[in-house]
């Protein structure tokens, strides 16, 4: 039997009614909270700096000037030797104090640095070079801890200058080659305001399609750091001339680059003299590409539209960007699958149309098989997101759902996988069940949906209990019409909850601290199950003198042993 309810200011609070059914606004106003918090733990999957590693040796002499022979290299041409390019993002170096490092390792990397940056500061351009090459080698090692020393030095505004040096290609592209990596230190702010950032836009128009893609690298870097970076090379127009580096018969190592730097580019949110088609353009043509790292950067461009733009979503749908990511659920590889579902769960936060364009373009049905299988956990929390955003919706979404089978791995999820998959499941579960019509509701009880529903009663997550409670709400209701409908005395869904638990975890939730959630429950029980204590029930007492022993032992039978103020996270 329910317990005596806790004394609350207002009965006519406790009392009050309450519409069935999903609140659209609150819900969505949810979705979109908790896709935020999606987004903000993929970031780093998405933006990141990239160092500009040694290139393979070539028998090329390291001064030589590039030629139009030369221009077409994706890398210059120097005798160094070192490992070939990589693109996997570096890790932006470490900076401990001089003391940190043993004195004889610091005095090697650094030999010769005062007579180094003497040269840089000569005027002859041979010497320049020469030192602006020595600068590059010793930042082009990652594990090198010595990045300060040389900023301490005092150079970058004269790399700066190199980069004007139009008479002399390899100087200013050796000199971005420096800046390119100081960018992808700590240190990028310094890069960005040594007045490097024009003068890289400029390069972009280079005739030499080796400075054209340092160039990209370098602005790409800056971009990927703090919001301030990415506003100074966005302020000096870096958005135009980048796009005209897509051109036909692009490399695919610039392409590569060109793709990236537009990705970080587009995270935040983007100024208004910013025309957002264009970039739209490129990138509906770049999620065809085969290559997975473009892919998978033109899709996270995409998803940073659909955030950091007014209208953006409505943006990549108009830009006809749908039905290839939807394909691209297909995609063997779960590097091209995240930034793809990551778009899909932004696009399914968005108004009823907009989630609509999903569900016409068949979504669910490429879901259930990510939803079945063995993929990562934050591939399966994006497809549940979806998922419970297409079930806020109306009734036909909710039976599209069912249709595509989508609901028997969400409750298999829900009992057996981890706790936060397990929070995402339950919210597609909870939305299904709050918005389905009766015959909907059987079929979701038919798989076995009250029992795990139930233990989410115990989660921490207030919204996600009450949306819970919302659904066993609209089930209850469904219930007690079918037992009308076949002059059946009992709810077969009330009594279920029952024989499962439930009812004991609705009853520890009127001693939560949170007015919502226990008016609800307080108007669930009221409702169905206070039919079950009747006059003639035989554990009735009927004397006052047997009243204490009977009741204190049918409480005993139905209540926890120590009932907790607030829901937990156990099952």
């Amino acid at each position: 039997m329910p317990r005596a309810p806790p004394p609350r200011p207002s009965e006519d609070a406790r009392l009050a009614n309450y519409k069935p059914g999903v609140d659209v606004v609150r819900s969505r106003r949810r979705r979109e909270d908790r896709l935020l918090a999606v987004r903000r733990s993929n970031r780093d999957a998405g933006l990141f700096k990239r160092r500009r590693d040694e290139p393979t040796p070539t028998p090329i002499p390291p001064a030589r000037a590039a030629t139009p022979s030369s221009q077409a290299d994706d890398v210059p041409t120097t005798t160094t030797a070192a490992s070939p390019p990589s693109s996997a993002p570096s890790s932006p170096p470490s900076s401990p104090p001089a003391e940190s490092v043993p004195p004889t390792a610091v005095d090697s990397e650094l030999e010769g640095l005062s007579e180094m940056v003497e040269k840089v500061w000569s005027d002859d351009t041979t010497s320049q070079l020469e030192a602006t090459i020595q600068f590059r080698r010793l930042l082009s090692d990652e594990k090198n801890p010595t990045v300060i020393k040389i900023i301490r030095a005092d150079v970058l505004p004269r790399f700066s200058d190199f980069l004007s040096r139009h008479e002399h290609p390899q100087l200013q592209m050796e000199a971005a080659w420096v800046l390119t990596n100081i960018a992808a230190s700590d240190y990028t702010l310094l890069v960005a305001e040594c007045g490097a950032v024009p003068r890289l836009v400029q390069l972009l128009e280079s005739a030499n399609a080796n400075i054209r893609h340092q160039a990209i690298w370098a602005l790409g870097n800056i971009a990927a750091d703090v919001p301030t970076c990415r506003e100074i090379v966005l302020d000096h127009g870096a958005v135009t001339p980048l796009l005209a580096q897509f051109r036909e018969g692009m490399k695919v190592p610039v392409l590569r680059t060109a793709t990236w730097a537009l990705s970080n580019l587009c995270f935040g949110k983007l100024p208004a003299e910013v025309q957002v088609k264009p970039i739209l353009d490129i990138i509906s043509q770049l999620i065809h590409s085969v290559d997975e790292k473009i892919l998978g950067d033109a899709c996270w461009a995409l998803c940073y539209i659909c955030d950091g733009v007014s209208d953006g979503i409505q943006h990549v749908l108009d830009a006809g960007a749908c039905p290839q990511l939807v394909n691209l659920l297909m995609h063997a590889s779960a590097n091209i699958l995240l930034p793809v579902i990551t778009v899909l769960a932004r696009i399914s936060s968005g108004d009823d149309a907009q989630v609509q364009v999903l569900v016409e373009n068949d979504i669910l049905n490429y879901l259930a098989p990510l939803l079945a299988r063995n993929y990562p956990k934050s591939i399966k929390k994006q497809a549940c997101l979806i998922v419970s955003n297409i079930s806020t919706g109306s009734k036909d979404n909710i039976q599209a759902v069912i249709d595509a089978d989508v609901i028997s791995p969400l409750i298999f999820l829900l009992k057996t996988s981890e706790k936060d998959i397990k929070e995402e499941a339950a919210w597609a579960i909870s939305n299904a069940a709050s918005g389905g019509s009766n015959d909907q509701i059987q079929y979701l009880v038919s798989r076995g949906c009250l029992e795990p529903l139930c233990n989410v009663l115990t989660y921490q997550d207030a919204d996600l209990v009450y949306a819970c409670l919302e659904g066993l709400q609209n089930i209850l209701q469904a219930g007690a019409v079918g037992k009308q409908g076949q002059g059946s005395t009992v709810n077969p869904y009330a009594q279920f909850i029952l024989e499962c638990g439930g009812l004991d975890k609705l009853e520890d939730l009127q001693e939560v601290d949170n007015d919502a959630i226990y008016k609800l429950v307080m108007k669930l029980l009221e409702g169905y199950w206070d039919e079950e204590v009747s006059d003639d029930d035989p554990n009735l007492p009927t004397s006052n003198d047997s009243a204490e022993t009977v009741e204190t032992a049918s409480e005993d039978a139905a209540q926890p042993t120590e009932p907790s103020a607030s829901p937990n996270e156990s099952e």
